[in-house]
């Protein structure tokens, strides 16, 4: 490890660090508006001088120079602060002055820097240039003219998502950056430019002109839009959802986030379940919830009812309901709404056991059943990160665009039972083999084989476990560690016949075969389950209440309330708690810190934030290990309208339109 000395102070660095990076790790702030840590040098901002002995009389770019033995580095000399300064007047020469109308005024790169190190005063005159803005699509809002071209955004498209969409045209004064053919950014994780853009260049589109940030509220929470469990950060106004960003968590989504789960936001303001609703001769009417807890008391359930879990619910609802069904003698729960019957009597077996930070390092990945790019698309960006290190990815499903090299062997699931020679021979010659099933392949039977893989080519060592289950809902992790997972899934609740369903934010359920049941919805949009239930009780959404919840790697996570819930809608417990009394039974707990105490006393892993330290260890077998029969298609049909919010929300049902289905942006007539 090379010794330099930064501003008189000696430090050693590790090896093939960059000057840039010596100088923070002494603890100096550097400026910089192109150099990113998660993106590959471009050394073309040139904020970052220094001045560097032995070396030549001038100032070098930081970011761009190894840091080697006995360098001796000064950040605070007079060379160092004219050539900022100098650097500063070139970068706004051509910088329109918008900070009063720009969305990014009060989190700027350029203005922080500009006063840090700039000189307060320009020698130009001349005419400032103006670029025409590019339409990006419905999510980002460009006014190039304000670009400094630091080229992220460009880095980040082609790098980390791997779709070569934003690129620079022309040279000097003429340069632009835009959109390949000006065609929008169609990627699932484009909004992340937003973020990285040091300047207003690139801002939110559909937060354009709403707030400025030092107006808002913020609070930390986890995106319930997919499985990773994103960490986020949730900014408020009053009693409503501005936006939301990454938070930077290196072991689950680094610093970025889905477009979903950026903009599916506005969808919390719409279709909202703010009354109680009973249904009267076959029409749903508002009620109160007096009259709601005697119409499910007078149906007298006793022990036949019944509770259905949704995608997006937290453990701690769960938890209420199942302690509300024990106490009635009930043991009817599931969470598999669609009727999948996979085996989960051994959690092991169901989780992404290699962790996300993990699969980076694996060298030859086996996909089954799972189209990752829209089921997981910060797992993609991992995916990607390993064929890069050399890893060979093999998929079986429906072919999709991947963003890294990849080979599809067929939709036939008998293809597991005898693998091609050279994905054999992959698998049985990397060090770190995997295998992903996702959840076409759990519905398509192959949850057996893809196990059977993994102990055939020895996936299972000593600092390595490579068998990993993808879903796709954030609920179900947590919802099969408090045991929502009946044998036959749905299907056994379906025989039992209960004389109460409590649907729990669930929408994608058949709700036809419960049709002599008394079905109570309680959720907060008014949905595909609220359609069909003949009681509706309204709830929170999650950024409305606390709550715990489990990512399909196993790591238990926790978020914050954000904001009130609307109108009559109460937290979910609170229901549950209420609903207790009307039926009669005890459940055990009167506030929210009580139900989080009962719940982490049955399961405590629940308790810990962080991985689960273990589930034990994988099953020999399940089932006869073999598979058959084809995958015909992923169970996510549209990125964009997978949940009850992303459906209300205007943003995402005009990237359903425009991105996926190509339709042509609406334009009024003039």
């Amino acid at each position: 490890m090379p010794k330099v000395t930064v501003d008189g102070n000696e430090i050693e660095v590790p090896d093939g660090a960059t000057v840039l990076q010596a100088c923070e790790l002494a603890g100096k702030e550097i400026p910089r508006f192109c150099y990113h840590e998660r993106l590959s040098i471009a050394g073309n901002c040139r904020m970052c001088l220094v001045e560097v002995k032995p070396g030549p009389p001038k100032p070098q770019a930081s970011c761009a120079l190894p840091a080697t033995e006995g360098q001796d580095i000064r950040t605070d000399s007079q060379m160092v602060k004219t050539a900022r300064e100098g650097v500063m007047e070139f970068l706004l020469i051509n910088h329109p002055l918008d900070c009063p109308i720009c969305d990014q005024g009060g989190e700027c790169d350029l203005q922080d820097q500009a006063i840090a190190y700039g000189r307060g005063g320009s020698r130009y005159e001349e005419n400032k240039r103006a670029v025409t803005s590019k339409n990006m699509g419905p999510l980002i809002k460009t006014i190039m003219t304000r670009c400094i071209h630091c080229t992220r955004c460009v880095r980040f498209s082609e790098e980390i998502a791997g779709v070569d969409e934003i690129g620079a045209l022309y040279r000097g004064e003429d340069m632009q950056i835009t959109t390949y053919l000006e065609q929008a950014a169609k990627h699932e994780l484009s909004a992340n430019v937003i973020d990285l853009c040091p300047v207003g260049a690139l801002t939110s589109g559909p937060y354009a002109y709403e707030s400025r940030p030092w107006e808002l509220k913020k609070t930390l929470g986890i995106d319930v839009s997919d499985a990773v469990g994103a960490n986020i950060r949730i900014d408020s106004r009053g009693r409503e959802v501005l936006r939301v960003l990454p938070r930077d968590n290196d072991e689950v989504n680094e610093e970025w986030i889905s477009d979903k789960a950026r903009y599916q936001v506005d969808g919390l303001t719409r279709r909202r379940l703010d009354k109680v609703f009973l249904r009267k001769r076959g029409k749903l009417v508002e009620g109160s919830w007096d009259e709601a807890f005697k119409a499910i008391a007078k149906a007298k359930p006793g022990k036949s009812i019944a509770a259905i879990a949704g995608d997006m619910v937290d453990c701690e609802t769960m938890f209420a309901a199942k302690a509300l069904l024990k106490a009635s003698g009930s043991g009817l729960i599931e969470s598999r709404q669609t009727g999948m019957t996979y085996d989960c009597s051994n959690l092991a077996a169901i989780n992404f056991n290699s962790t996300f930070a993990g699969i980076e390092e694996a060298d030859a990945v086996l996909i089954v059943g799972s189209h990752v790019r829209w089921e997981a698309p910060l797992v993609n960006v991992r995916l990607r990160k390993a064929t890069k290190r050399g890893a060979k990815i093999f998929l079986v499903g429906p072919e999709w665009e991947t963003t890294y090299p990849a080979e599809f062997l067929g939709s036939d699931l008998s293809v597991l039972d005898n693998l091609p020679s050279h994905v054999a021979d992959a698998l049985k010659n990397a060090e770190r083999p995997a295998v992903i099933i996702g959840g076409a392949g759990l519905a398509g039977g192959a949850h057996g084989a893809a196990l059977k893989i993994a102990h055939d080519f020895n996936m299972v060592k000593d600092g390595w476990n490579g068998f990993n289950v993808l879903h796709f809902s954030a609920a179900r992790m947590g919802a099969v560690m408090l045991g929502y997972a009946q044998e036959g899934g749905i299907a056994d609740l379906v025989a039992a016949k209960p004389k109460v369903v409590l649907a729990l934010g669930a929408d994608e359920v058949d709700w036809s075969q419960f049709d002599g049941s008394l079905k109570v919805y309680i959720g907060h949009h008014g949905d595909k389950g609220a359609h069909a239930a003949d009681v509706i009780l309204p709830a929170a959404a999650y950024t409305e209440k606390p709550g715990t919840y489990v990512n399909t790697e196993g790591r238990v996570q926790m978020s914050d309330k954000a904001i009130f819930a609307p109108g009559d809608a109460r937290e979910d417990w609170t229901i549950l708690r209420a609903l207790a009394d009307a039926l009669g039974v005890s459940v055990g707990f009167d506030s929210f810190d009580e139900l989080r105490a009962a719940m982490t006393s049955e399961v405590p892993a629940l308790g810990n934030e962080g991985m689960i330290a273990d589930y034990g260890a994988l099953p020999d077998s399940i089932g006869d290990g073999s598979s058959s029969g084809e995958i015909k298609g992923y169970p996510v049909q549209d990125f964009y309208l997978t949940n009850p919010i992303a459906r209300a929300s205007t943003v995402m049902q005009q990237c359903s339109a425009e991105l996926l289905h190509s339709d042509e942006l609406k334009e009024a007539a003039e």
